[in-house]
This record gives structure tokens, sequence and C-alpha cells, in this order.
């Protein structure tokens, strides 16, 4: 069996607001092709998971990839204390957990910088060059290689002519002076922000284009996270469940918009750990679903009642609003307006188990 050094195995830590489990899992399914690795598994991102994940190590582990999940400052400089990475991928800068931080999302990239301050200082560091909150990530000492990945703007690894195909994403990145296709079983255009850091730290590994496309096409989406159930009557139903915050509820309804078809309606649970920007994220998330063809609008939750708020002052019909706290209420006054070829979203904050409701739809399915 190939053994490798400590030394020399390559340590990817994933952080960011929105993408960290996607992209670890993308990254490890294009290594898997050719390395044993250790990968942390599910969602485990605490600093106390990545202490055991450190024990776990074995000499056969040809590279390590773990997320690093962050609640408050200090944090990552834990993570990072206990298993030292030598390719850092930050995906975002968004407001997920922003309450803890004041409110500000220059708090959460100040938290984000950790990262970037105690990773190794001759490693390689991964950002999205269209997310413009990472222009407040602490860059400017890190002495090692920055790349970045990106759409729209110049990047290192930019994606172009993507597509919604059958049942994902299609895409090209120009690797080697060389346009190469790639698919994605997963929908939405973040998701390929999350393909091009697998495809970024492989190459950088020495990886083929091959090797890269056979990973990602393998790619077993998360549960609960834009997972598409299709039901009787060519009813589809978008599972993304396990959490929310502002920009992935947005990314979430972008989906919504792209896959459906006539009956586009929107379940929206409440967001936490937002503080004094609770009520403007909720209400933000709001007017973004009034511009987005979305026939019928249900909120969860107390506070989650802002985002109805937020689409009313934008122009959506007041009528085809309506917000609950009672999940049972929510789910048979649903149940009652899902027509053939509709597309429903349930998207929520984990807390409020939302899964419930895709669960009673799947069993009432007539």
């Amino acid at each position: 069996m190939e053994q490798t050094t400590k030394k020399h195995r390559p340590v990817i830590a994933v952080t960011g607001s929105a993408g960290k489990t996607t992209s670890k899992e993308m990254i490890a399914a294009v290594l898997n092709r050719r390395w044993k690795i250790f990968k942390s598994p599910h969602n485990n991102n605490a600093p106390s998971a990545t202490k055991r994940h450190a024990r776990q190590l074995r000499p056969s582990h040809r590279a390590v990839v773990v997320e690093y999940g962050m609640q408050f400052y200090g944090n990552i400089k834990r993570h990072c204390l206990y298993l030292q990475p030598s390719i850092g991928v930050i995906t975002n800068v968004g407001r997920a957990h922003v309450g803890h931080f004041g409110g500000r999302v220059k708090g959460v990239a100040r938290a984000k910088s950790e990262l970037i301050r105690y990773m190794k200082p001759t490693g390689t560091l991964l950002l999205n060059a269209d997310d413009p909150h990472s222009e407040l990530l602490h860059t400017k000492e890190f002495t090692g290689r920055i790349i970045r990945v990106g759409i729209w703007n110049k990047a290192n690894y930019r994606a172009f002519h993507v597509k919604y195909a059958n049942n994902g994403m299609s895409f090209k990145v120009k690797l080697d002076k060389m346009e190469r296709s790639f698919y994605i079983p997963a929908f939405g255009e973040h998701n390929i922000y999350n393909a091009l850091f697998a495809i970024a730290v492989s190459h950088g590994l020495g990886f083929t284009p091959q090797q890269m496309q056979a990973g990602l096409h393998s790619y077993a989406r998360p549960k609960s996270r834009l997972r598409v159930h299709r039901l009787r009557r060519n009813v589809k139903l978008i599972d993304d469940s396990y959490s929310s915050n502002p920009d992935a509820a947005k990314a979430a309804l972008d989906v919504l918009s792209n896959i459906g078809t006539s009956n586009k309606i929107a379940v929206l649970g409440s967001m936490l750990e937002l503080g004094k920007f609770t009520t403007k994220g909720h209400q933000e998330v709001g007017k973004y679903a009034a511009g987005k063809d979305v026939s019928r609008l249900y909120t969860l939750g107390s506070a989650a009642k802002q985002i109805a708020v937020g689409a009313r002052k934008s122009g959506f019909p007041a009528g085809r609003i309506k917000s609950f706290v009672n999940k049972h209420q929510l789910q048979k006054a649903l149940l009652q307006k899902i027509e053939s070829g509709a597309t429903v979203l349930i998207k929520g904050s984990n807390s409020l188990r939302m899964s419930t409701i895709v669960t009673y739809l799947k069993q009432n399915d007539r």
C-alpha cells in the first residue's frame, strides 16, 4: 500500500459561509480517483471534530480533506492548531452566523481570515473571485500562493458556457490551454464555484482532466441540500431544508426559477443567528423572491414573516403570500395548492426541521 510522509501529505481545509460541505465532497470525489484519502465525514466541522480527525490519520492517507466550521472568533485558529492546512479554501464570505459578529460581514471576514493566518505560510490559498465580501479577507500578509476561481471576474480557473443540464449543470474550463467540459449532478450556479475549487485543488496536485471529470460526475449530493424528488403528476420537490442564510436562500430561489416551469412555490423558513441583521436579511430574501417569477410564497416562523413583508414591498401580490408559525397548518395549505407540473422549494434553518414538510408531501403524494 502506498504510504506518504506527514511532511509531504497535503492537508486541504475548506471553510466559508456556504458551500463548505459540497466543496469538500467534490474535492474528495476527485482525489479519490487516484489516492486513498482521509475525508471528514458528513458536516462534522467543529474544532473538537478536527482534533478527533487528526488522531485518525494513517500513513496510508495520501491527502486530508476537512471542513472547518466557525461560529465565533478563535474557532478556525483552533482547527488549524489541531491540523494545519497546506491548502486553504474559503468558498465565500456571507451572512451565516453574522449575529455572532455584531451583525457585520466584516466581522465574519475577520474570523474566516484566521485560516489565512494559521495555515502553512508557504501554502496555497483558494478564493472566490466573484464574491465581493471575499475582498474583506486579510490576505496582505500571506506569503504563499493565492489562486482565484470564478465565472464572471478574472480568475485562474474560470468557468464558461454554464448551463442547466439533465439533473445538474454543465460548464467548461480552460486547463493547460485546452477547453475541458465538465458536468456536476447538482443544480445551481453556486455549485459551479464548489466544482471549480475541486478542479483548482486537484489540478495543482497533478490530477488529469479525465480524473477531475470522473470525480465530479460521481459526486453524491449530501442529504437535504438541493435534492430534487420527482413526485406524481410531474411535480418536482426541491429539498434544501438542511440550513439557510440570506445568500443560500437566494441561491435556492435561483434553482427554483431555473428548473420550475409554470407553478413555482417557495416555502421559506426563518433564518437563525443573524442578530441585528435579522429583519433586513429576511426582507432582502423576500425582495429577491419577488423578482424570481415565483407563483406562491409560504413562510414558516416568526422571523420569516419579514420575508413576506419584503416580498409585498417589492410588488409580490399579497394574495399569493401566506405566513405560518404552525407547520401542520402550512402543510395542509400547501398540499391544496400543489397542482400538476408544480415545482416546490423547501428551505429553512435546520432547527425548524423543515425536512418533515418534505416527508409529509412525499407521503401525501396523490
